[in-house]
């Protein structure tokens, strides 16, 4: 008796409500597992999962988020842009000599009058006077208006005199000034042959002597003017300066500017002192690539190139540059980009950093 009272408790705890509720969710999950759930096939979960995607992306905001970060994501970032660079300068040497010529001590001749400082000395007319070199004396009355007459053209001497020295005879001939010449070409960057002639010329360039920049800025004109299908683009201008000394400081300005355009100098031939840099390269996949090639030149004397509108102005740049004569060059510099054949410079980058080239 005892174990049938057990018994009946127990089924009568489990046909109870709770119980009963638990036992008919249980029974209904199998149902349909059995009936209704069969295994997916592998197509059917990729499917499933394709359109879960895209329904997701049918929220604006996750829709934004991932465009962002596809936007902010670049395979190349922590790659760099190369550039090379090659050339030198004689600016040092030319100033010493051209200061060296000039005598900035004070002449004793003016305009072929000697001259000595006045002084008064008793008049044989009772009046005090005034004698002009030691030579040629003239005493005229303390009162007299001649007095002051002969003393203004005294100052006017002395101080005309000065500073004519000062200012190396006031005028400037065009042998005295220095030209500041800058040339940019944008390519297309089919032409990999330019890079490789830019690449041997850097290698190869004695870049210490006035004759070594000379020889890189005429192979690099030759090499531009045998790719005349390539140049798509180009800019010039020129600065002309009173002096040595500031041609140098725009000389040095227009490079740094041009350097900074770089991520790294990966080929370098500069005074002689050659660098070159073994890091890897990004490559890239877009097809319109471009190649700017930059020539910069400072020369003695009045040098002038047209403005660039067409390939028959580009070419008459080119020549003008090839004309001046080694013994006027003061500074070459030759920098290109990019210099690596597997780099690429994209039209995004070719417009933020060269915006003032023109169409040919």
């Amino acid at each position: 008796m005892g174990g049938s009272s057990s018994v009946k408790f127990g089924v009568r705890c489990f046909f109870s409500k709770e119980g009963g509720k638990s036992l008919t969710t249980s029974n209904s999950r199998l149902e349909r597992l059995v009936d209704g759930d069969k295994p997916k096939r592998p197509m059917e979960v990729i499917a499933n999962s394709i359109m879960n995607a895209l329904m997701a992306l049918r929220k604006p905001a996750i829709a934004a988020v991932l465009l962002g970060l596809l936007l902010m994501y670049d395979p190349n970032s922590a790659l760099a842009a190369s550039g090379g660079r090659v050339g030198g300068s004689a600016f040092s040497s030319r100033s010493s000599s051209s200061s060296s010529s000039r005598s900035y001590s004070t002449p004793s001749m003016i305009s072929g009058y000697s001259y000595s400082a006045p002084y008064s000395s008793p008049s044989l007319f009772g009046g005090g006077g005034i004698y002009v070199g030691p030579a040629v004396g003239v005493g005229v009355g303390a009162g007299s208006s001649f007095f002051f007459i002969l003393a203004g053209f005294a100052a006017f001497l002395l101080v005309s005199g000065f500073l004519s020295d000062r200012s190396d005879s006031s005028v400037l001939t065009a042998s005295d000034k220095t030209s500041v010449l800058k040339l940019q070409v944008g390519l297309l960057g089919m032409g990999r042959g330019l890079q490789r002639d830019l690449n041997r010329i850097a290698e190869s360039a004695d870049t210490s002597t006035p004759e070594g920049l000379s020889y890189v800025l005429t192979e690099t004109i030759l090499a531009l003017l045998r790719h005349p299908d390539y140049c798509i683009s180009g800019y010039s201008s020129m600065d002309l300066k009173r002096s040595i000394e500031d041609g140098e400081k725009r000389f040095n300005k227009l490079s740094i500017e041009e350097r900074g355009k770089f991520d790294e100098e990966t080929l370098v031939n500069v005074n002689s002192i050659k660098r070159q840099s073994t890091s890897s390269q990004r490559t890239s996949g877009f097809s319109n690539e471009y190649i700017v090639i930059t020539i910069l030149v400072a020369a003695e004397g009045v040098h002038k190139l047209p403005a660039i509108n067409g390939s028959g102005d580009l070419k008459e740049a080119l020549q003008k540059l090839a004309s001046i004569p080694s013994s006027k060059i003061l500074a070459v510099e030759v920098l290109w980009t990019p210099q690596n054949e597997n780099d690429t410079l994209s039209e995004r980058e070719l417009l933020e950093d060269y915006p003032l080239l023109r169409p040919l």
